[in-house]
């Protein structure tokens, strides 16, 4: 399991395929809230820590491509 305390507020939110798919506003819980400035609907959306296959300094990977991350959203 990922240590959630270092992943940073601002930080990116990378596919395995190397897609941006957000930039983190903050943890919460069990999940990443992406900042809604990111989204095309104006909107936060949130990636389970599930799907976090590492977190290399202000990047965060996650195991899924980026397309398919998205659809795990909660």
């Amino acid at each position: 399991m990922v240590d959630l305390t270092r992943i940073k507020e601002h930080a990116d939110v990378i596919g395995a395929d190397g897609v941006h798919v957000g930039t983190v506003d903050h943890v919460e819980h069990h999940r990443i809230r992406l900042a809604k400035a990111d989204a095309a609907d104006g909107k936060n959306h949130y990636i389970s820590i599930g799907l976090i296959a590492g977190v290399e300094g202000d990047t965060v990977r996650l195991s899924a491509n980026g397309d398919v991350a998205v659809t795990f959203e909660e």
